[in-house]
């Protein structure tokens, strides 16, 4: 199959700092670039990411830091002139207005746009909200959508939308980032979570997270990610901050159970697996996850994930599992991912939409 050149305009690769989707985009970029496709990935200095940098710029993807003004990203635009395929992601979280019509505006005429959404049904609904956002309007220039997740409900909105093709590419695992790992004091508790404090998560996290600590004064919660320094917490609950994910193994290792909180909006949707949910997986931990619809096309429930619809059935869960009970849970999840849920697979469907060749047959589908 030819290899193409990518570019690529998204918040960043080489800084999970506020950007949640760092281990998304290395892991689809790092399976494409595997297949000999050329990216370029273009990224602003905004948000203090390049200060917070996880990784080095790789060896599988050249990185374009520019400045996120009119002139910087003009001379992003020019450099990825002539490329294949353009990609603009959604929350950049600066200019992303003014990216998404640079990216059409640079399209060859015998090349693709893409819009790729990770957070598709925030997208969705503040589209809905706001007809005269920009977006609306050009939805229907790009020659397919596609997202992390939100499975037939997004597909549907997209399309109705004016997207000409929308299909989902879920969050998966690149096993050789995420994986078993030894455990470390400072990362030890009876139940983990991981995520930063946003508007359409912090409720969840109260819900689903915290109320569980409090019906368990006896055991050790870890809570890790920006923003909860301010934050009243129960007593047992230990806030750590900005967590690199460089100790993301060893912190999903390190706990009996880790909690899997989706954000309002993809709990509300289903089909929407964050990218923790694939990096607990893949480190052997025994996740435990909010209730949404679609949670049996990634794990099994009850064998491979165990599922909460709040904060008591969090408890229950954690007060009932035994070291034995949790690893056998762990080894079962890390079996399904390593073998349906791997960047390579999703890879696979990503290029055979880029080249015109059948994606059907690799696609996760489930209908509504």
């Amino acid at each position: 199959m030819t290899a193409q050149t990518i570019a690529f305009f998204g918040s960043s690769l080489v800084s999970a700092y506020w950007n949640g989707a760092a281990t998304y985009y290395r892991g689809i970029i790092r399976a494409l670039a595997a297949r000999g496709h050329r990216v370029t990935f273009y990224e602003p200095d905004a948000w203090d990411r390049q200060k917070h940098r996880d990784i080095a710029d790789p060896p599988w993807c050249r990185v374009v830091v520019y400045e996120p003004t009119t002139d910087g990203l003009a001379r992003a635009l020019d450099d990825a002139r002539g490329a294949d395929v353009v990609v603009k992601t959604s929350g950049v979280g600066v200019m992303d207005d003014d990216i998404a019509a640079g990216v059409l505006s640079i399209r060859r005429p015998d090349g693709l746009a893409v819009y790729w959404d990770v957070d598709a049904p925030a997208t969705l609904a503040q589209l809905a909200a706001n007809p005269a956002e920009p977006l609306n309007a050009q939805i229907p220039g790009f020659d397919m959508v596609l997202t992390y997740g939100g499975g037939p409900p997004v597909v549907r909105a997209f399309t109705q939308r004016g997207a000409r093709l929308c299909v989902p590419i879920y969050n998966a695992l690149d096993p050789e980032t995420h994986h078993p790992a030894p455990k470390q004091d400072r990362f030890a508790a009876d139940l983990s979570f991981l995520g930063n404090r946003l508007p359409d998560r912090e409720a969840r996290v109260e819900a689903f997270f915290l109320d569980a600590a409090s019906r368990l004064p006896g055991h050790r919660f870890l809570l890790g990610g920006n923003g909860w320094h301010d934050k009243p917490l129960p007593a047992n609950v230990r806030a750590i901050g900005h967590v690199y994910t460089a100790d993301h193994n060893s912190l999903n290792c390190s706990a009996t159970a880790v909690l899997n909180i989706s954000r309002q909006s993809m709990a509300e949707t289903g089909w929407s697996p964050a990218t923790r949910v694939f990096e607990a997986a893949g480190a052997g931990a025994c996740l435990i996850t909010d209730a949404w619809t679609g949670i049996g096309l990634f794990l099994e429930p009850g064998r491979e994930v165990l599922v909460a619809r709040d904060g008591a059935e969090v408890a229950e869960h954690v007060a009932a599992l035994t070291p034995e009970r949790a690893q056998a849970i762990g080894r079962a999840a890390l079996a399904r991912v390593l073998a349906h849920h791997t960047y390579d697979s999703r890879a696979d469907a990503v290029e055979a939409l880029l080249t015109g060749a059948d994606a059907d047959r690799f696609l996760l589908k489930e209908s509504a």
